[in-house]
């Protein structure tokens, strides 16, 4: 028996029990790859995914700024506030983490199984957004690097 289909099955059911749509679609939609023999698709996927997906992600997130939701002046507040200030330094740190994600898990990708199982659960169990693999890969290259693991 053949149980090559099994992982993304399995995720795919977990994200309908756990009621989170973007990660049963991302898993149906991969499945259904495979199913229709265009395999050779996923290539492209993993390749191009990332970028494709931080494009959207980062549209999405400019996207009042496009809608003039917010002006020149709100903009110029929010880096004068506390908040403001503890914001750009966050996102800075979570970009850089995020960027030792990728490089971490890409020279170590058995590990890219056990991130996306605890973000799979943080996703369906705890209401959380599947942007966390990469922020999770991070934090895994710098735990690993400062405790000289592996």
């Amino acid at each position: 028996m053949n149980f090559e289909n099994l992982p993304l099955l399995l995720v795919l059911a977990l994200s309908v029990i756990g009621n989170n749509s973007s990660v049963a679609i991302a898993a149906a939609a991969l499945l259904l790859l495979k199913l229709l023999g265009l395999g050779s698709w996923l290539g492209v996927v993993e390749n191009h995914g990332l970028n494709v997906g931080v494009i959207i992600l980062t549209a999405a997130v400019l996207a009042p700024l496009a809608a003039g939701k917010i002006d020149l002046i709100g903009l110029g507040n929010a880096f004068r506030s506390p908040a403001g200030v503890i914001a750009v330094a966050v996102g800075l740190a979570v970009a850089w983490i995020a960027g030792q994600g990728v490089s971490y898990m890409q020279g170590s990708p058995e590990i890219v199984t056990a991130l996306m199982v605890g973000t799979l659960i943080g996703v369906c169990f705890f209401k959380g957004l599947a942007v966390g693999p990469l922020i999770a890969g991070g934090m895994v290259a710098l735990i690993v690097g400062l405790l000289r693991l592996k």
